[in-house]
């Protein structure tokens, strides 16, 4: 879970809100999967990992279909958050700053017209 002075520095990075929402979603999903790994470095949990998370959680657990979905799309989160991360770094490795910054290029892109 994101604590109060992160979702403060989130906020105050006055990027469009795309771009914000865009990054909340990263930001969370980052924690999300650093909780199922139980660390804040290395490699990403398996698709394994990750549904088995999900089946425990009191909110999921109840709903196997629900769980799969969320599954899924953690996995394609965290593909995602390889791709920010590069060759050099482990995924959950990532920080707020390096997801703000990853998302400010984005931003600039977007409305430089590049994307």
């Amino acid at each position: 879970m994101l604590s109060p002075e992160e979702l403060a520095t989130l906020e105050a990075t006055l990027l469009p809100a795309r771009e914000r929402h865009h990054l909340r979603l990263l930001a969370h999903g980052l924690r999300t999967l650093q909780a199922i790994a139980s660390c804040d470095s290395g490699p990403l949990p398996s698709r394994q990992v990750i549904h088995h998370w999900a089946l425990q959680q009191p909110a999921t657990a109840a709903d196997p279909a629900f769980a799969a979905a969320f599954s899924l799309q953690m996995e394609s989160l965290g593909l995602q958050l390889q791709a920010i991360a590069g060759a050099e770094r482990e995924p959950l490795a990532l920080e707020l700053p390096d997801l703000i910054r990853w998302t400010r290029s984005q931003a600039d892109q977007r409305l430089a017209g590049g994307i």
